[in-house]
């Protein structure tokens, strides 16, 4: 069974800007209190990373106007029933406050990782399915692919790319349609000196350098080996994050927008100490949004 965005309602609103973080390590009081402040912000979605539905659930009643989204719900981690049961009492609650960001993860990151794109289109089977119904307009695909892509365009309401360059979400757009919601992350480093700049953002970078997904989705936007060696080459770096004063970040956003995307979920660095949360980045980026 397959269904497009077009079936069911509109998708939940979610702006121009929105951002990415994952809570998990912080406590349930301060999870709520953050929601809160970016509401207040006037960000428009805070994506969470690496989330279910039901640990996303207590956030949306956090802030009165902001979209919970999660970025992403691994298809690994949850059944798509148990994943549809808890959207379906969240939406009896908050009508359109959430989406239901999915992704395949990483065989690194996963046991028993098998053929993600047939795994996918398998679960969202399951969610067309009456009986574990989610609509297409509150789901987003964490597509990178081009066959992913495609699937985010026929069986959700968009695409959720992560760490992809402007070039990629122009590619990205036109895979898309007009239609669908494409929604990229883009990393910002709240630094205008470029070595500390780098550093904050190469810190952030680590960790996916390892992971297949990504290596192969850079490789096949024209970066080199040498590119992912030794923590990023400065051309992967500046491709992949906003950094500078003021004027600059605003032409990092500005291009994204002008490459295709609806709406950029920031992932805000400010050299906050690991595990706390960027406070000062998120008010900083905040007056720059347009």
């Amino acid at each position: 069974m397959s269904s497009t965005s077009s079936e069911v309602g509109p998708t939940p609103a979610i702006g121009r800007y929105g951002v990415f973080r994952s809570l998990a390590d912080v406590e349930p009081e301060a999870r709520g209190e953050a929601v809160a402040e970016l509401d207040e912000l006037g960000y428009g979605a805070v994506w969470l990373g690496h989330t279910t539905v039901e640990e996303a659930a207590p956030l949306v009643g956090a802030a009165p106007r902001i979209t919970v989204a999660t970025g992403i719900h691994s298809i690994w981690r949850q059944e798509a029933a148990d994943a549809a049961r808890h959207f379906g009492r969240l939406e009896e609650e908050h009508p359109q406050r959430f989406l239901l960001g999915l992704g395949v993860s990483h065989p690194q990151m996963v046991s028993g990782y098998r053929r993600p794109y047939t795994a996918m289109a398998a679960y969202l089977d399951e969610l067309d399915d009456p009986a574990t119904f989610v609509p297409p307009r509150s789901r987003m695909l964490a597509a990178l692919g081009p066959r992913m892509v495609r699937l985010a365009r026929e069986r959700a309401a968009g695409a959720f790319p992560y760490l992809v360059t402007a070039e990629q979400v122009a590619e990205t757009r036109a895979l898309l349609g007009d239609s669908p919601v494409l929604a990229p992350e883009l990393g910002v480093v709240t630094e205008d000196d470029p070595a500390r700049a780098r550093k904050l953002a190469r810190e952030a970078l680590s960790v996916y350098l390892q992971l297949t997904n990504y290596r192969r989705n850079w490789l096949r936007a024209g970066f080199t080996e040498e590119d992912l060696a030794d923590g990023g080459s400065d051309r992967l770096v500046d491709a992949l994050f906003a950094w500078g004063d003021d004027a600059r970040i605003r032409e990092r956003f500005a291009e994204f927008r002008a490459a295709g995307a609806d709406h950029v979920a920031l992932q805000v660095f400010d050299g906050s100490p690991t595990g706390a949360l960027p406070h000062r980045g998120w008010r900083e980026v905040a007056r720059l949004l347009d």
